[in-house]
């Protein structure tokens, strides 16, 4: 390699992709903006991510180029940045984008004035329109810098205007009105036939799933849980799962969750293995099972490192071709799988429908085990163990290919989601690997990304932490801790999540403003700070706050959070009916607020096994706290009896007299 520039010193997998390019990345960092203005040269601002497919296309064709690297570095300080070691610089940059009118996404590629401020921007750029387009940027500064100037104001005041200017316009009260009539405006978009919104491409969006489920649960609405079972059916059978290894693709091309966008996120699969282990308390449909099972196992055999720690995710391509890893071709399969092929390639669909391209076939199915066992005379045993050891089978044959490349960096946030998935899993099949996974984890975030007074590192790599925490990092981890603690009856967790909770409102929330922001309180960061709001396929940070505070008011009495809560969702209630996929998490929030909602104790020596009986059926409208010992917990407070099992049904804190039989309490939280 001719080139290394200073990116070899980076940890993040996407950065140290470029560090071998003769552009002169550098890392990003305030110092830089120092530099440039000192230079009087303008920052070009490249964002990516590992698993990115456009984003190794414009590396191969312009950075690794001599030519193109000559005219980046002549005329601009160059900034390689990874979006999710960074996402304030994306946020920042991606808005600038918007509001220039073009087309978000990544590669995102934007040049700044000197002092960081954006002036031009734009996706992937072929070759020569990407020179092109630096050569004139270059000549206009020189010759117009006030022209460059004033249009930075300009646009950094729309910046600041989408970022920080969340207006109240009309206070809209809680209601179940409310919630029904944002429903009622989004089935429009359901596709009842393949599930997921209607078109394609398809995006796997476990917020709105998990919402979709506890709205169709409480109000008994039969269409919208239709919807999210059809929808949760379709992409187990499809290709956006990975039917040889478990774990989900980011999303299908096409409408019928048939060819995979092949990456896989660890954001993605720790929030499915929470609503898949939901959906199957609900629906108790055997396939959901085993779904959370093997996305579990892949996870802990290709994203888990040995501190416990997890991985990001893996690459869509493997020898610089897009799904190699995961696609078959007929013979190969028949080679494998001898004279059990003919069967296979009926129940995988070899054929023209699981047919893709370059004679490569993508696995799926398209009946429920049930009925395929049926249609050629087996029992649903002697099926199932057919599938397993071709499972085995097909592991162990793909295991000698060329692996996808791994991101192996650990973020906060996401193993948070992770965490939480593996908590819930617990909390649906009593499995107690799972349990001892997500203490693994907790165990794992605690000693090595979480300082003493509560502040987070929001990445780690081979021993190295590395950037401050920003708010999705905080609000996701005290949601974890707390499903954690729910599962465990760990006080431990309840310990950190309060003292993450009060370092969140120490540096990150505004009292006039009633939200928290995205990034710790610095007056001399380069870029404008911002209020997470719109849930996407990570939930909100704000949203994950309003519901952590809702829960911990329950656990621990305080007041203040109720109404902080309940403040925060004053943002969002104008905008519900109309836009509810961009809020469903604060939909959940609402349905707590508006629906029944229990808080169950359950207290003496046998509390757990009790909780466990008692937790076989859906509740999402229940917390659920349990202690075998004496606790100064408010919510269990004086409430542990050395000779029985007492369990608490209380609603808003008042609770009724405590009962011993579950059956009983199990009758006072149900809504039916």
């Amino acid at each position: 390699m001719p080139h290394t520039n200073a990116l070899i010193n980076a940890t993040s997998p996407y950065l140290l992709q470029h560090a071998h390019n003769p552009v002169n990345w550098q890392a990003w960092s305030e110092e830089l903006i120092t530099q440039a203005k000192a230079e009087d040269k303008l920052i070009l601002v490249s964002i990516g991510y590992a698993a990115c497919h456009w984003c190794h296309v414009m590396e191969h064709e312009s950075f690794e180029d001599e030519q193109v690297a000559a005219v980046m570095n002549e005329n601009f300080v160059c900034i390689k940045v990874d979006r999710e070691e960074r996402p304030d610089v994306d946020h920042y940059y991606m808005s600038a984008v918007q509001l220039m009118g073009q087309q978000g996404g990544w590669p995102l590629n934007v040049i700044a004035l000197p002092d960081g401020r954006p002036i031009w921007g734009g996706t992937y750029f072929p070759k020569e329109t990407w020179v092109e387009n630096l050569k004139t940027l270059a000549a206009f500064y020189k010759g117009k810098q006030s022209k460059a100037e004033e249009f930075a104001t300009q646009l950094q005041q729309g910046i600041k205007q989408v970022s920080l200017m969340p207006e109240v316009e009309t206070e809209v009260a809680l209601s179940k009105e409310l919630l029904q009539n944002g429903v009622d405006g989004w089935k429009k978009y359901f596709d009842y036939e393949e599930g997921g919104r209607a078109g394609a491409p398809k995006f796997p969006m476990p917020v709105n799933l998990d919402f979709l489920l506890y709205y169709g649960f409480m109000n008994s609405d039969e269409a919208v849980l239709d919807f999210v079972e059809t929808t949760l059916l379709k992409m187990a059978r499809g290709g956006i799962y990975d039917q040889v290894g478990g774990g989900f693709a980011r999303y299908s091309v096409d409408e019928k969750w048939k060819v995979p966008h092949f990456e896989k996120m660890l954001y993605d699969n720790g929030q499915l293995i929470s609503v898949y282990s939901k959906a199957w308390q609900h629906f108790k449909i055997e396939e959901f099972k085993t779904v959370v099972y093997e996305t579990i196992a892949f996870v802990e055999r290709e994203l888990m490192d040995e501190s416990g720690a997890f991985y990001s995710s893996l690459d869509a391509d493997s020898e610089g071709e897009e799904g190699k890893f995961y696609v078959w071709k007929k013979a190969e399969l028949q080679e494998v799988l001898g004279d059990e092929f003919p069967l296979f390639e009926e129940y995988y669909n070899v054929n023209g429908k699981g047919f893709w391209e370059h004679n490569n076939y993508i696995l799926l199915r398209d009946i429920s085990n049930e009925a395929f066992a049926e249609k050629q005379g087996l029992s649903l045993n002697q099926l199932e163990i057919k599938v397993g050891k071709w499972k085995y089978a097909l592991l162990k044959a793909r295991s000698k290919r060329i692996r996808p490349g791994l991101d192996d960096k650990t973020l906060t946030s996401w193993n948070a989601l992770m965490l939480k998935g593996l908590a819930d899993a617990y909390k649906a099949f009593g499995n107690e690997e799972f349990l001892c996974l997500a203490i693994k984890n907790a165990a794992f975030i605690e000693e090595n990304l979480m300082k003493a007074d509560g502040q987070l590192y929001h990445s780690w790599k081979n021993g190295i932490t590395s950037i401050d925490g920003f708010l999705e990092d905080y609000a996701l981890l005290i949601e974890a801790f707390l499903a954690l603690y729910e599962v465990s009856g760990d006080e431990k967790w309840l310990v950190l999540s309060d003292k993450l909770m009060a370092y969140v409102f120490a540096h990150f929330y505004d009292k006039e403003v009633q939200l928290f922001y995205f990034n710790r309180f610095n007056a001399d960061a380069v870029i404008t700070n911002h209020f997470q709001k719109e849930d996407n396929v990570i939930p909100a940070a704000n949203s994950v706050m309003a519901n952590n505070l809702h829960r911990l008011y329950l656990i621990q009495g305080d007041p203040e959070f109720l109404e902080t809560a309940k403040k925060m969702l004053q943002y969002i209630t104008p905008h519900f009916t109309n836009y509810p996929m961009a809020y469903a998490n604060w939909g959940t929030l609402l349905l707590k607020l508006t629906a029944p909602y229990f808080e169950v104790a359950v207290c003496g020596i046998n509390s757990r096994l009790q909780l466990q009986k008692l937790q076989n059926g859906f509740y999402p409208h229940v917390l659920w706290a349990f202690t075998e010992k004496e606790s100064e917990v408010p919510l269990l407070k004086d409430r542990f009896s050395h000779t029985t099992d007492l369990i608490y049904v209380c609603k808003n804190g008042a609770c009724e007299l405590p009962v011993e039989e579950v059956e009983e309490a199990a009758k006072k939280i149900s809504i039916q």
